[in-house]
């Protein structure tokens, strides 16, 4: 019998490393995993380690300034691991084996001053740039007001997406129904991929921080029920809009933030179909020979916990505030690693 991340795979699960380091992409690959993401956050902790100094210098004599060097950078390791991914994209004809490119997140900072129109016209500038000539590279766009209107636009395009932040059934609904139009305009759907990035373990963090009245057994399983009737409504809807390739959700920010928990518990919890993009450190956790996994993405839990979180959640308040939580959480990063390019000069 399978165990560890075998296990996990043969539930039905595809995994995917959240990292594009390129050592750890490499262990990836050869433990199992289809593909990989990339943030600003990642993006921005590799090059603070120092090991890209060399190429940042070349870039700084090549006379680039420093946010073209950021992304030159981001450039570089996402092409790498793609690299490590094509023979998986090639042979799954395009289904598997992609690597996500985030666009600017400063495209949100409000400090910029954009309108939402401009954040649009950004989007559509960044997704087209950073997708051409790239077949595994897949763009992210968060599932902000500006971020949606543009999904259509570069659906229609023939841009391969994933769409990040996602943390309510109602913003994914949003950004699928947006692609869907877009890609409903292209002559042919042969080529047609999107992925949904449903963000978990900030769930329950909300919940533990501004949902207190729960109950003990309804306190933690807010992410788990969320993530599984994303799951369940993006199943139904591609079951009813077929197309070529799969259109499927990605299980992301497993990695379990409360002390005491299983680093597993999201892992198992939502094993057996689509995608989950793990951080190294849970993919380890998971990867323990005394580890075995069995599919439970379709088994939800109570329904009168399920009623509980109805009841006691708003739903759109969590969104407002992790929405901009995240948005944060990528912004600042971004800046840090345009200082970090600064000091290195």
């Amino acid at each position: 019998m399978p165990h560890g991340l075998a296990s996990l795979i043969a539930t039905g699960t595809k995994l995917w490393l959240d990292s594009v380091d390129p050592g750890l992409v490499r262990e990836a690959r050869a433990a199992g995993a289809t593909g990989a993401t990339s943030n600003p956050v990642i993006i921005s902790d590799l090059i603070r380690t120092g090991r890209f100094d060399r190429r940042i210098a070349e870039l700084v004599a090549a006379g680039h300034d420093d946010h073209t060097i950021a992304w030159a950078l981001a450039d570089d390791l996402v092409r790498g691991a793609q690299e490590v991914f094509r023979d998986v994209w090639e042979t799954s004809r395009g289904n598997y084996g992609w690597v996500s490119f985030e666009l600017d997140p400063l495209v949100e900072d409000p400090a910029a001053g954009l309108t939402d129109d401009e954040r649009v016209a950004r989007y559509l500038e960044l997704g087209t740039r950073w997708s051409a000539g790239q077949p595994n590279r897949m763009i992210k766009v968060p599932a902000t007001p500006a971020g949606i209107r543009a999904l259509e636009h570069l659906a229609a395009a023939g841009v391969p997406l994933n769409v990040t932040l996602i943390f309510t059934r109602a913003q994914y609904e949003r950004a699928r129904d947006a692609i869907w139009r877009g890609a409903s305009r292209r002559v042919a759907l042969e080529t047609f991929k999107s992925v949904y990035s449903v963000f978990v373990s900030r769930i329950d963090v909300y919940t533990a921080e501004h949902v207190r009245n729960l109950s003990p057994r309804a306190q933690g399983m807010l992410a788990i029920a969320n993530a599984k009737r994303v799951w369940r409504a993006n199943h139904e809807f591609w079951q009813a809009h077929p197309t070529p390739l799969a259109q499927e959700i990605v299980f992301a920010s497993t990695g379990v933030k409360q002390a005491g928990v299983d680093p597993c518990f999201y892992v198992a919890a939502l094993a057996g179909s689509d995608i989950q993009t793990n951080p190294p450190a849970t993919n380890q956790a998971a990867d323990s020979p005394s580890r075995t996994f069995t599919r439970t993405v379709d088994q939800f839990p109570p329904a009168d916990l399920l009623a509980e979180l109805d009841e006691k959640v708003d739903m759109a308040r969590l969104e407002d505030v992790l929405m901009a939580e995240g948005l944060e959480k990528f912004v600042a990063p971004q800046k840090a690693l345009l200082a970090i390019i600064a000091a290195k000069r």
